[in-house]
């Protein structure tokens, strides 16, 4: 085994492969299933989703800390580059803000379709065969869901997926 694999699998070990933000992804998304069932306008739930984005890197920590999960290994310098990969997604939020006011109600399509896309990179990283899959998967799910079905219903489905995103890697990590 490679030095950069024998890194890649401490990573992979240390931070189970990421459990904790996909476990915060689940609270996220339900969180948003709440505010698109609610009465308020949709410009203003779509606001509350960009505020229930933002709470994911304190949520995961918080989680990693109940999981027992090394959040961040300052010695691994590989690390550095799931930060990255992370960071890398808050660009295509971008995207997302354009879409808030044009097409209000396909904003947590297109945040979906994000989130799910952004994952396909740490399959690499925490070797996972399950990320690949979900980072493919999500994004597909959430176009269908998306087109044809509310916004409710999409992050509905997506708690469901993340649910058994978490359960797929509890499975994977135990191997």
């Amino acid at each position: 085994m490679t030095q950069l694999e024998q890194k890649r699998l401490d990573l992979a070990v240390k931070q189970k492969r990421g459990l904790h933000f996909i476990a915060a992804s689940v609270i996220i998304w339900l969180a948003i299933a709440f505010i698109y069932s609610s009465a308020v306008p949709i410009m203003t739930k779509n606001l509350f989703v960009f505020i229930c984005t933002g709470i994911l890197l304190p949520l995961a920590w918080g989680i990693s800390k109940i999981l027992k999960v090394n959040f961040s290994d300052n010695k691994n310098p590989l690390s550095n580059l799931g930060i990255l990969f992370s960071v890398n997604q808050l660009l295509y939020l971008l995207i997302a803000m354009w879409i808030y006011p044009i097409i209000p109600d396909k904003m947590p399509m297109v945040i979906a379709i994000i989130f799910g896309a952004h994952l396909m990179p740490f399959s690499w990283l925490y070797k996972s065969k399950v990320y690949l899959l979900f980072s493919i998967v999500i994004p597909f799910l959430a176009l269908f869901i998306g087109l044809l079905f509310s916004p409710t219903i999409l992050a509905v489905g997506m708690t469901v997926v993340e649910t058994i995103f978490c359960a797929a890697l509890m499975i994977e990590n135990k191997n």
